[in-house]
């Protein structure tokens, strides 16, 4: 596994251009620091888009778990068409 990349505050200021296109070409986080303190995480738009359609799935799963819990029941035919049309959105 790679070192992470860190770019002190100043720097991003100094070179936002630049930084942008490295988080871009990369697809890797940068962490932004301030006074030596992580202060920021900079993350490509496609990155960011995927983890926030991941985010969707699992909260499908966490309440489809509260209503197995709770005795309701959803049709395995739509389950199964949602999480198409979200993992569909994914691939994208």
């Amino acid at each position: 596994m790679a070192a992470p990349m860190i770019v002190p505050i100043s720097d991003l200021r100094q070179d936002a251009t630049n930084i942008v296109k490295r988080v871009t070409a990369s697809r890797e986080p940068i962490f932004i620091t301030q006074r030596g303190r992580a202060a920021a995480v900079m993350v490509s738009m496609q990155t960011y888009e995927q983890t926030q359609q991941e985010l969707e799935i699992l909260r499908l799963l966490a309440r489809g778990e509260k209503d197995i819990e709770a005795g309701v029941g959803v049709d395995m035919d739509a389950v199964f068409a949602e999480a198409d049309r979200i993992l569909g959105e994914i691939k994208s």
